[in-house]
């Protein structure tokens, strides 16, 4: 029979007090953090170890922090699954699969090899290999954003890595927890644990798959957004339940739950309803994860941590950076992926938690060489540019070449517009400038959208606008406006920096997201400050335009006409690698490809009229023949070999109009 249990004044005011302390004590840490520009985990796992036993002592029971703190890593595990796609796998499948496996086995078996020699269990070996195999998908993501490199070389490798850790994470919360039993019995409960696991995982996906999107919309015909929340709490904590029950983890439940829900249309609502639970359990776990930290024990270990982390950034920088450079990329970029991942990640916390039976000092060290790696990633990360330069001399012919090619798209150029970034507003931006026979230069980092728009006529070039240099070879100095198009407040404040420095006279206008930027990119230099959406591609144009010197009656009935033909110009866009994060939007959207009439292509020689792309449900946009590029073309022009055709249409339409024009 189950014992009663009172709730007394006593016990609430004790709970009260903990909750009160953990949220004043995490807040103050947060904000004082992030002015600093640093992750708000380290500001959690600085909270826990000063309020902790070991330093203030001012929780009186860890146990329940921490017990509420395991729902943090169920919702955390539970936002992986969710953005589990096998597509994108696929996608990414060579780097994934070949360099992240590679990173993660690689990077266990010689922290384990080098662990064992001081001694220690080869099955705390291979544990602590796991530990420390993860790097930060929160921190490098992030920091990825801010420098507009989430689709450079480096960029890419560094996610497919960081997805493959994700993956194993889930192999693992299996497979250590019984790495601590006796070895005589270790095979056995491997085994049976793996076995478990496959069972509990099929049954839940075969039955799972056809049970979820129907409960859903069951759920969701109640157009309740408190019943919404209520269910994917239950469908979350009910699968982690169950495969507790199995004798497995409760964040492989969560993970599953994830797959489940990441597989019907209700995804994004559910993950946007899970982000403040997520948030909030999850900074309570690395809370409980500082309580751990022993300041005291440390002082006495200072020389085994500094050994391990030096030891720690070393191995998994040269593995990462030999890895990427033996899988094809350039020493610059094998240098900058290994650099970015050489820290440890959340998921280290998460897995030293399962480890059972670890002694105390080599959980010390472990936890705070996980810290401090975390915490100086970002200073190894910003100091990286710096290093691959210094090391890698082709790095500078690299650059020479680019800023060489940049200056030879310019050169001819006079009063000439740049773009920053040639994304949707920079296309829309483009044909109003081509129209009113102004010249411009784009720049963008994505290699796959200049390339495209290149082949269909557009005037861009790869670079980054962050760079002084750059700016200088698209012919800052020449220039008669500057337009930002991308929606970056910092690398806009960059632009402008650079901007004042060498031409304070230049006018600069910058499109903004968030219209609580419009001020500081005003004080910043900024001409004009537009907010987002196709209405600021109008009024970019419109106000590049007045300051080349279009005349302001010809501005104003330009837009006038755009607006009455219902956008007909901006109509379809080059896709690239930031437009990948909507492929379900974009699926329904019309888009541009540029294709190339070699010889031997079948629609040399023939009319427009005569291919009839109409009938696939394409058009024919413009085409380019020997640098000239007409705007909607006749039906009677007839096609040469040379000729850039850019289509539009939906993506299949596209793909069959590729075939007819090249007869595949």
């Amino acid at each position: 029979m189950m014992p009663e249990v009172y709730l007394t004044s006593d016990t609430a005011l004790s709970a009260l007090s903990l909750v009160l302390l953990l949220l004043g004590a995490s807040v103050m840490a947060v904000v004082v953090f992030r002015r600093f520009n640093l992750p708000p985990v380290l500001a959690y796992l600085f909270v826990g170890s000063v309020i902790g036993p070991h330093a203030l002592n001012l929780m009186n029971d860890v146990h329940r922090a921490e017990y509420l703190a395991e729902f943090g890593v169920v919702f955390l595990m539970f936002s992986i699954g969710l953005e589990f796609s096998l597509p994108k796998l696929y996608a990414m499948k060579r780097i994934v699969f070949g360099l992240g496996m590679l990173q993660v086995v690689l990077s266990m078996t010689l922290i384990a090899g080098l662990i064992m020699l001081f001694g220690i269990s080869w099955q705390f070996g291979i544990a602590l290999g796991g530990v420390f195999a993860m790097s930060s998908t929160a921190v490098l993501t992030k920091l990825l954003v801010e420098r507009q490199q989430l689709d450079s070389p480096h960029g890419r490798e560094i996610m497919g890595v960081l997805l493959f850790q994700d993956l194993a994470v889930v192999p693992l919360l299996v497979i250590i927890p019984s790495l601590t039993q006796p070895p005589e019995k270790l095979a056995m409960l491997l085994g049976v644990a793996l076995l478990k696991a496959v069972i509990v995982l099929a049954v839940i996906l075969v039955f799972g798959q056809r049970l979820m999107r129907k409960w859903f919309h069951f759920v969701a015909r109640a157009k309740s957004s408190e019943v919404f929340v209520l269910n994917v709490l239950l469908i979350t904590l009910g699968l982690a339940t169950i495969t507790e029950l199995a004798g497995l983890s409760l964040a492989l439940g969560a993970f599953v739950a994830g797959m489940l829900i990441s597989e019907t249309e209700y995804k994004l609502q559910v993950e946007e309803d899970i982000k403040s639970f997520r948030d909030v359990l999850m900074g309570l776990f690395f809370v409980t994860i500082g309580v751990k930290l022993d300041v005291h024990l440390l002082v006495g270990l200072w020389w085994q941590i500094l050994l391990a982390l030096v030891a720690l950034l070393l191995i998994k920088a040269l593995i990462v950076g030999l890895l990427s450079w033996r899988l094809g990329s350039s020493p610059g970029n094998a240098i900058r992926a290994g650099l970015w991942l050489c820290a440890g990640g959340e998921f280290g916390f998460v897995l030293l938690g399962e480890i059972i039976h670890l002694p105390r000092e080599i959980q010390q060290v472990a936890l705070t060489v996980l810290v401090l790696s975390m915490l100086i990633a970002p200073f190894i990360v910003q100091y990286s540019e710096r290093i691959v330069v210094r090391f890698v001399a082709s790095e500078w012919m690299m650059r020479s070449m680019q800023l060489t090619r940049i200056a030879a798209q310019s050169m001819g150029s006079e009063k000439h517009a740049i773009l920053c970034g040639f994304g949707r507003n920079g296309q829309y931006l483009a044909r109003f400038l081509a129209q009113e026979d102004i010249n411009y230069v784009a720049l963008d980092i994505d290699p796959d959208r200049v390339r495209e728009a290149a082949a269909g006529g557009e005037n861009v070039v790869y670079g980054d606008v962050g760079r002084k240099e750059t700016l200088i070879a698209a012919g800052l100095m020449r220039a008669s406006v500057v337009i930002v198009t991308v929606s970056d407040t910092l690398l806009a404040e960059k632009v402008l920096h650079h901007v004042q420095e060498l031409r304070p006279d230049l006018p600069v206008v910058v499109r903004t997201v968030d219209e609580r930027d419009m001020e500081r990119l005003s004080r910043a230099g900024a001409a004009e400050v537009v907010p987002e959406a196709l209405e600021a591609a109008l009024m970019l144009a419109s106000h590049a335009l007045v300051l080349v010197g279009v005349p302001i009656n010809r501005v104003l009935k330009r837009i006038r006409q755009t607006r009455s033909q219902r956008y007909s110009l901006l109509r379809g866009f080059y896709r690239g690698m930031t437009d990948r994060d909507h492929d379900e939007e974009d699926e329904h959207q019309p888009r541009l490809h540029s294709v190339l009439l070699a010889s031997g292509a079948a629609a040399i020689g023939r009319t427009l009229d005569d291919l009839n792309l109409d009938e696939l449900g394409c058009e024919v946009s413009a085409v380019r023949r020997r640098g000239i590029r007409a705007m909607e073309p006749a039906p009677e022009t007839r096609l040469e070999e040379g000729d850039v055709v850019v289509v539009l249409g939906l993506p299949e339409a596209v793909t069959a109009a590729e075939d007819r024009l090249l007869q595949k």
